[in-house]
């Protein structure tokens, strides 16, 4: 991809490139700011919510517990089970019907909550049709919908729904009892709560919410504004828990983006649940988004006029500067450029016009150092030493040990002959696996002849591993370290060399018996020798594979040391080494 910087023209880039970045910078501030703005709203919210439903579910939970505890003491009160009962005769009866209408009517009268009483019972009395009080049919309960609730239980509350009353239809919330004595069931008693008595506790100060009360079944019993099925909201919220909370709803097709927040009080059955437009709790985070963006219109169409201006005072003296180069010729009449400029630009043309003084110097001088480089390159040609040279004389002095019957000494130069052409290797920097183990073959040999046989060596090498490629002279520094250093002060050792194939890598563990790395650390000041060769392995790996592979160095369990080099697997060296080869030969 063409770097637009050496392509378009600079004061366009100049321009261009500020506004953009402008652009960039004013919209992120403005995601940001709403993002997090957003995110302290919805926290806040949830938490004043939170705190607000709270308060709310307590005030209505003592209202409904004491509508429970008015329906217990009621259904157990003697004068009530005696009437149930029916085992008086019709005058006496009549008269505790008298008696539990009264008390039944002071109830309804003294508590306002209480819209009134029906009591099912066998045998009822026909009363007044308008009154609070009314005393119904047992066989009529078949007739209610709350009754499969309280089937199951001695008592249960009824989702809102209307009653008859002399003011016409009236919402309600119902608490049935179930009235038994001594195991005998004797009826039931329903006490109907004013639902918007409810309803104005649930809505609070807030007329526009979405709230609701629900039973630990999830059932809804009242709610007011938009809210949600039974079957939706136990995706939410967890009716069983006793813990409050908040959700963010995503994408609900009604709902759409909401913050769901429900209060559930310690030995409480009651849940409120208050769900909240998504869009209403960000608006002023959308508001100050807005306002953001509005300052960065602004911002970008005075920085737009700042740029132009700036990149017309950037670039003139810079055309003035390519005008004069573009025109420039040695000893011709060239453009001159401002000398009033006392900035960098100032710096610049005086720059340009002492260059030229040397262009022209250069010019003229020019012959005179090329001569001089070309000798200076054909003496450094000759100062190269020929290889074969070196060669020639490793063999002759080869010969000579022969003549003098110094076989040892003749060993020892053919393996410094191999190793040196190994080491050589027509200037490459990779060679074969077989060429490295063939070159620290020569090495330990001659370590060998010097110790008189006290070292001894194992290497194992699979031959289908032999033909992959490493850097040249890798094994010798470690091996060199282990025989001065690990065997210091011992004529006898053993190395072991294991090359092996791992995990699409090529792993070289080294071992010797030697004194461990403990005896490096001491010898250290008294010796230097391998330390260079090390080091330079270790930056000769990271310079062709970077930190991928490497060096490790480490103390075995049963004495000396181990070396582990990791490498990648080579069936070929590498591109640059293939060049670098063609252009040696």
């Amino acid at each position: 991809m063409t770097n637009p910087f050496k392509k378009f023209r600079i004061d366009r880039l100049f321009f261009h490139s500020f506004t953009v970045l402008i652009i960039v910078v004013l919209a992120f501030i403005a995601w940001k700011s709403y993002s997090i703005s957003s995110k302290a709203l919805v926290q806040t919210t949830s938490h004043y919510q939170q705190q607000l439903l709270d308060e709310l579910n307590n005030e209505i939970t003592t209202r409904l517990v004491m509508i429970e505890q008015i329906s217990l003491s009621t259904s157990r009160d003697n004068e009530l089970i005696t009437f149930l009962m029916n085992r008086q005769d019709e005058f006496d009866r009549y008269r505790r019907y008298v008696g539990v209408e009264r008390a039944l009517a002071n109830l309804t009268y003294s508590i306002p909550l209480i819209q009134g009483i029906d009591l099912y019972m066998k045998q009822p009395f026909q009363g007044d049709s308008n009154s609070y009080i009314q005393f119904r049919n047992i066989a009529d309960l078949s007739k209610q919908e709350w009754l499969k609730h309280l089937d199951k239980n001695d008592f249960s509350w009824s989702s809102e729904h209307e009653i008859s009353s002399f003011q016409g239809d009236v919402p309600v919330l119902s608490f049935s009892r179930n009235i038994m004595y001594e195991d005998t069931f004797l009826g039931v008693l329903v006490i109907h709560v004013k639902a918007n008595e409810i309803r104005t506790l649930l809505t609070g100060k807030s007329s526009e919410s979405n709230r609701m009360i629900t039973n630990s079944d999830g059932q809804q019993f009242l709610k007011i504004g938009k809210t949600l099925e039974q079957n939706e909201l136990s995706k939410w919220i967890d009716f069983k828990s006793q813990q409050s909370g908040y959700v963010h709803i995503r994408g609900h097709a009604e709902m759409k983006d909401s913050l769901l927040v429900y209060s559930k009080l310690n030995n409480s059955n009651w849940t409120l649940v208050e769900i909240t437009s998504w869009k209403q709790i960000t608006a002023s985070s959308f508001k100050l988004a807005e306002v953001i963006g509005l300052i960065g219109i602004a911002a970008i169409l005075l920085v737009t006029l700042l740029t132009h201006f700036l990149s017309k005072q950037f670039t003139k003296p810079i055309k003035q500067m390519v005008m004069a180069m573009s025109t420039y010729s040695v000893e011709g009449n060239n453009v001159e450029l401002p000398a009033d400029y006392e900035n960098e630009f100032g710096y610049l043309f005086a720059g340009y016009r002492k260059q030229n003084e040397r262009i022209e110097q250069l010019y003229h001088s020019l012959q005179r150092r090329y001569e001089q480089q070309r000798k200076a390159e054909i003496e450094a040609l000759q100062a190269n030493i020929n290889p074969h040279f070196l060669y020639n004389t490793l063999d002759q002095l080869n010969w000579m040990a022969i003549e003098a019957e110094q076989h040892e000494l003749s060993r020892i130069l053919e393996l410094m002959g191999r190793m040196f052409r190994i080491g050589l290797s027509n200037g490459q920097s990779f060679i074969t696996i077989e060429k490295e183990i063939e070159h620290i073959t020569c090495y330990m040999e001659i370590q060998q002849l010097r110790l008189g046989g006290g070292l001894q060596y194992t290497i194992d090498v699979p031959l289908h591993i032999q033909q992959l490629f490493i850097p040249k002279l890798t094994l010798q520094p470690f091996v060199e370290n282990s025989i001065i250093h690990g065997f210091h002060t011992r004529n006898h050792g053993h190395i072991d060399i294991r090359i092996s194939h791992v995990d699409n890598a090529l792993q070289i563990i080294i071992d010797d018996d030697g004194y461990g790395l403990k005896q490096d650390i001491v010898m250290e000041h008294k010796r230097h020798t391998g330390g260079y060769g090390i080091r330079n392995v270790r930056e000769r790996i990271e310079g062709y594979y970077g930190n991928h592979f490497g060096v490790a160095l480490s103390e075995r369990a049963e004495g000396g040391t181990r070396v582990e080099i990791m490498l990648p697997l080579l069936t070929e060296p590498p591109i640059k080494e293939s060049i670098d080869e063609s252009m040696v030969n």
